[in-house]
């Protein structure tokens, strides 16, 4: 139920306290629902997340002829590497339940003469992703959604972004009273467009927060993207890694009124060719499978071929399939071209890189949970040792449902495990001497440049030299930012800020140590890979 039209009360208790709703979370929410009450905690309109503009699809073995270990295979190859067999195994052979369950809640999935309609994505050696058609994050979004609308457990708050979690050092808690391990309490969270800061304590607490796409100024990602749930798991204490490795989708349309739209992978998948200014293909070039090589060779590959030519962008086309076709596999990416002026059914689309998904995060076991006790971590916010150094196409929301799942069969069991100990004291919120900020300008530019420099010195190439300036530089935005954050009252821009602040210093920090090129990390002085290096990259707070 939406109960963001009652007054809230400063302070308030839950069983369950998720933060997030795009898939991960609703999962989540609805899952845990029937063993107590959950409160499902969103910054944005319900349901507004990167999982709403997935297009492409879910991977699982769904056909006769496909099998679990090809699956695996290949999510092991995009990986390069860095993935952990074993989370590997644990996804793709649980993706077949985890669709069965989405069938069953209704999202329409797309079919044909021979039951549920499966298209091939890079890097895929098969066809195994199914779809709603080119927009199946909205499908199955706005299917979960009205699910949770529907439960009277789930308490749906909207318009309040979390600004850090509570935990037992953050509480003062002594070693002594809390012997095993740091336990999170919940969440202190702005209630946006007012000042007023909410209390949301709960028995256990799950980030579905999304990733980090904003840090950078080219994202398929929406603004709600900004790192809140790494940057606030890593200041409770929780280890991040391999944010070093960051995917860049090869395709969003390069037009000067179009914000952060996809050409989704499925396009190359049906038969897409990426052209030049002159109409010459270059992926054979580039890679042995073309247009189907995994998305850190094609973006490499175009970055590679705008810099040689100095043409602003590439060229999609899947004109040769003629106007039925594309109308019916890709009615949405279609009237969006059209609404620009831009015909794909006549001519090809003008397409940019832009960074798209975070393959590292909050460091997770099996069933997602965290270095902080009573914490979880669902979906791209999460580093599970799935994607390893590049994420292979539609595994995205395939981790999110099945590690929701998980993660409810972990809470249910841990919740008949314990007993039920009194709720710790948790302090509202102290504003201390806080004061408005008086010139927003300052948050504005800090933003803008914070951005710039990610794009421009720890993007698609990377090199040492860059790396070290990027360091210097957000080390000065972060002093600024922090003397903001403590000396002024508290807003979702000036929450969003830190968050992003942070999450760029981790990244830059990540790239700089690992010294060899793989996967989605590229750096000029270091070309080669290097099996020295064959490991996670991880990052903690040093108290």
């Amino acid at each position: 139920m939406d109960h963001t039209q009652d007054a809230l009360p400063r302070h308030s208790r839950c069983d369950f306290l998720v933060i997030g709703d795009g898939v991960s979370g609703l999962e989540l929410a609805l899952g845990l629902a029937p063993h107590g009450e959950v409160v499902l905690l969103t910054k944005c309109e319900p349901g507004e997340s990167n999982s709403l503009y997935a297009q492409g699809g879910i991977a699982a073995v769904l056909d006769p002829g496909d099998r679990f270990e090809d699956h695996l295979r290949d999510t092991l190859t995009a990986g390069d590497g860095l993935c952990h067999p074993e989370a590997a195994r644990h996804v793709v052979e649980n993706g077949t339940r985890a669709i069965e369950r989405l069938l069953a809640l209704g999202v329409p999935f797309s079919r044909d003469g021979k039951g549920l309609h499966l298209t091939r994505e890079g890097g895929h050696s098969a066809r195994r992703v199914i779809h709603t058609a080119d927009a199946t994050g909205r499908a199955v979004v706005e299917t979960l959604l009205a699910r949770v609308r529907e439960n009277p457990r789930i308490r749906l708050v909207k318009n309040h972004i979390a600004i850090d979690l509570i935990t037992d050092r953050q509480l003062g808690h002594s070693s002594r009273e809390h012997q095993t391990r740091n336990r999170c309490h919940g969440c202190h969270a702005l209630e946006i467009g007012t000042t007023r800061i909410l209390t949301f304590q709960a028995r256990f607490t799950i980030l579905a927060t999304g990733g980090a796409g904003k840090v950078y100024l080219y994202t398929s990602n929406p603004d709600c993207a900004t790192g809140d749930g790494i940057a606030m798991a890593y200041r409770a204490g929780c280890r991040v890694a391999n944010l070093e490795f960051v995917q860049f989708h090869p395709t969003c349309l390069f037009h000067p009124l179009a914000k952060s739209f996809l050409i989704s992978e499925a396009v190359r998948g049906e038969g897409g060719l990426l052209l030049l200014k002159n109409g010459d293909r270059f992926m054979p070039r580039h890679h042995p499978m073309a247009e189907l090589a995994p998305r850190d060779s094609v973006a490499r590959a175009i970055d590679f071929e705008m810099k040689r030519t100095g043409d602003d962008c590439v060229f999609l086309d899947i004109s040769h399939k003629g106007a039925d076709f594309i109308r019916s596999h890709f009615p949405t990416i279609s009237q969006s071209c059209q609404s620009f002026g831009i015909d794909m059914s006549r001519g090809p689309i003008p397409v940019v890189p832009a960074a798209h998904y975070t393959c590292g995060g909050v460091v997770t076991d099996l069933a997602g949970r965290t270095d902080v006790e009573n914490l979880y971590a669902v979906g791209e916010v999460a580093h599970t040792g799935l994607h390893g150094a590049n994420r292979l196409a539609s595994n995205s929301l395939l981790e999110c449902l099945v590690f929701a799942d998980s993660a409810v069969e972990s809470i249910i069991r841990r919740l008949s495990e314990q007993e039920q100990a009194p709720p710790p004291g948790v302090p509202l919120w102290d504003p201390v001497n806080s004061r408005p900020i008086q010139e927003a300008v300052m948050l504005s530019h800090n933003w803008d440049q914070i951005r710039r420099l990610m794009w421009n010195y720890v993007g698609i190439v990377r090199s040492d030299n860059r790396l070290v300036r990027a360091e210097q530089r957000i080390e000065l935005f972060s002093q600024e930012i922090n003397d903001l954050y403590w000396s002024c009252e508290i807003t979702r821009d000036l929450v969003e800020l830190r968050n992003l602040a942070l999450v760029a210093s981790l990244i830059i920090r990540s790239a700089i140590h690992r010294k060899e090129s793989r996967g989605l990390h590229f750096n000029t002085d270091h070309p080669d890979k290097n099996e020295e290096w064959r490991r996670d990259t991880i990052l903690e707070i040093k108290r």
